[in-house]
């Protein structure tokens, strides 16, 4: 989001619901990475929190969200279960830390990280 948001009797600065969304992302098991697989490791190198690229949050007229979340998933990682994981993940987060109803939670997964051989 790029504007300022009303939520609760309070203002988030912008980037704070994609912030949120971010952290939640990355921390469900099966992500390798939050946004596009080519840059979020350029991007990591220069960048100390956590990313909010290929994160897209709308707020509808009824102050329900949209989300879409762009990740790239380890190799191995059962595709539908991650989805359904991220989308209830994200939903309660966003419930539970700003009070927004989320509406959908779109996923996209742009990239397959592989384990590297040593």
């Amino acid at each position: 989001m790029t504007d300022s948001v009303q939520a609760q009797n309070m203002t988030l600065a912008p980037g704070v619901v994609d912030t949120i969304v971010s952290i939640t992302a990355s921390e469900t098991e099966g992500v390798a990475s939050v946004g596009s697989p080519v840059t979020s490791g350029i991007r990591a190198m220069f960048q100390a929190g956590p990313s909010t690229s290929g994160i897209e949050t709308v707020r509808n007229e009824d102050g329900t969200l949209d989300v879409s979340l762009h990740v790239s998933v380890f190799y191995g990682t059962v595709l539908p279960d991650l989805a359904d994981e991220l989308r209830q993940a994200i939903a309660e987060a966003l419930k539970v830390q700003v009070g927004m109803d989320v509406s959908r939670v779109d996923i996209y997964v742009d990239g397959i990280q592989f384990p590297s051989r040593s």
